[in-house]
């Protein structure tokens, strides 16, 4: 009998790893799929291409790691964190204050808080639901919803993490028309709950990439600001699979495709596969 449900469990997955790629997702793992695509209406600058890595909460643990948690004076490439902690993948966990160090919103994991000032950001990433709280494994909150608050969040889940939102749910774009363009690493959650990385290196007006994710297929219903310009990265490697991105244009700050090379940052978002007892 487990034979026969082990049997259909891969091939209900072979099936759903074919349909994914049906609709141009490369499955790179059990429940970790990727996406590269070019912008309908391209940036003046590099080639518009927009990489989104798509995570199965359910099979993939999300994490915050930083150097308020190992004590270290400097951060690190993503890259480097992946290597230095088995993630699969990173991230960018969100902006960061002048100490290199303390996130600019609100960041609690577990009993650590990195930063216990919540601001004007209206996004708010939750995972790892406490103990017997049976609630998605992944939720991205709008703080302008009726009756949802960081206290309230805090009761059902240990890692929160409060950014400027892109996307309000159920997938409205909220950024203000500008000029100011930038090379750009975000969060997202899909329809069905899924974790998204998503990252452009070619600079857009917000507003405008907004407009591309939305059109483009991939469910998305949420989504927050990570990092812009030369901080922002995405790092993964699976199986022959590898990409190291970073960014480069910000107006005003760097006005130019021309850097060769990852900063180190503060703070990541990294994942690694859950073990079979940590699956739900």
């Amino acid at each position: 009998m487990l034979t026969t449900l082990r049997g259909a469990a891969v091939l209900l997955w072979l099936v759903s790893a074919m349909s994914a790629e049906a609709a141009g997702w490369k499955t790179l793992a059990p429940g970790m799929e990727l996406r590269e695509f070019r912008a309908r209406k391209p940036s003046t600058i590099g080639d518009s291409r927009i990489t989104v890595v798509r995570i199965d909460p359910e099979l993939w643990e999300l994490e915050f790691m930083g150097v308020s948690l190992t004590g270290e004076s400097i951060g690190h490439t993503a890259r480097e964190w992946c290597q230095g902690h088995n993630f699969t993948a990173a991230i960018n966990a969100g902006m960061f204050d002048a100490d290199r160090k303390t996130h600019t919103g609100f960041l609690r994991t577990g009993r650590h808080k990195n930063c216990g000032r919540v601001n004007e950001y209206q996004s708010v990433a939750a995972f790892s639901p406490r103990h017997g709280r049976d609630i998605p494994p992944f939720r991205i909150f709008d703080l302008d919803a009726p009756g949802v608050t960081v206290k309230r969040i805090l009761r059902d889940y240990a890692v929160v993490v409060q950014n400027l939102r892109l996307i309000k749910r159920p997938g409205e774009s909220v950024w203000h028309e500008q000029r100011k363009r930038w090379s750009e690493a975000a969060l997202g959650e899909d329809g069905k709950g899924r974790i998204l990385f998503i990252f452009c290196r070619s600079p857009f007006a917000m507003r405008d990439l907004i407009c591309e994710l939305l059109a483009a297929g991939i469910g998305l219903v949420a989504a927050q600001h990570l990092e812009g310009g030369t901080e922002a990265q995405l790092y993964l490697h699976v199986g022959k699979v590898e990409r190291e991105l970073f960014g480069s244009y910000e107006t005003f700050i760097r006005e130019d495709d021309a850097n060769s090379r990852p900063r180190p940052t503060p703070n990541i978002l990294g994942v690694r596969p859950r073990s079979p007892r940590q699956k739900r």
